[in-house]
């Protein structure tokens, strides 16, 4: 089985719901989602718009002035602001590039704020219509990485901003803690490692197979 590839917080949720789904999507490749689907196309659409605004380079559209208050809270506080910033980190947990050859995780936050504190902010878009299931673990993860890059971060505040719900979940980082933070998400990557190592990908049935899930080959699927 080939090794295992370079792995991002998605990916790893992917494989979470379903490693046979994982399977199909990042070994075989056989399956690929639908990048043109609605939600998708808006969320992309809003993280460039905010990028731009953010950096001062274009207005922000009018079909997106509705989170103009939120971005300009965020475009007026103090410190270095990173926008769509991509991250790497190697087997060894040391920075890297994120097309670098030796490339283990892969991230990218959509806002930094560097402070002069030794404070980051870290803020990643949600476009979504509810917050209901929102999943802190991807600040946790980008925290990790930005602990990483930038020695001087001692503390990170970190946020997903839900611009059409109105919900901004929190959580805070603090680099004492990063041996325990990292332990848990070993431990869910080690479980990935173990299905390629194994060439297992045990099927995880849910009510989101007949619906939305796009491999259609799978007998719980029911659209096929």
């Amino acid at each position: 089985m080939n090794a295992t590839p370079s792995w991002s917080f998605s990916s790893i949720k992917t494989f979470e719901q379903c490693p046979k789904k994982y399977y199909h999507l990042k070994v075989m490749k056989d399956y690929v989602e639908d990048q043109n689907a609605q939600h998708l196309v808006y969320g992309t659409e809003f993280h460039k718009a905010a990028e731009d605004y953010i950096n001062g380079t274009s207005p922000l559209p009018e079909k997106f002035k509705f989170a103009k208050s939120s971005l300009d809270n965020l475009k007026q506080r103090p410190g270095r602001k990173l926008c769509e910033y991509e991250m790497g980190l190697t087997a060894n947990l040391e920075p890297c590039a994120f097309k670098a050859p030796n490339v283990w995780w892969r991230g990218i936050a959509d806002l930094i704020i560097l402070e002069d504190n030794g404070v980051a902010r870290v803020l990643d878009y949600k476009t979504g219509a509810s917050a209901k299931y929102a999943d802190t673990g991807q600040l946790e993860l980008m925290a990790l990485a930005v602990f990483k890059h930038f020695p001087e971060v001692q503390s990170i505040k970190a946020g997903l901003l839900f611009v059409v719900a109105k919900s901004f979940p929190k959580a805070n980082f603090h680099r004492q803690d990063e041996a325990k933070l990292w332990e848990k998400w070993m431990h869910n990557y080690g479980r990935m490692k173990t299905a390629y190592d194994k060439n297992v990908w045990n099927p995880h049935p849910s009510g989101l197979c007949k619906k939305h899930c796009v491999v259609l080959s799978c007998p719980h699927n029911g659209r096929n």
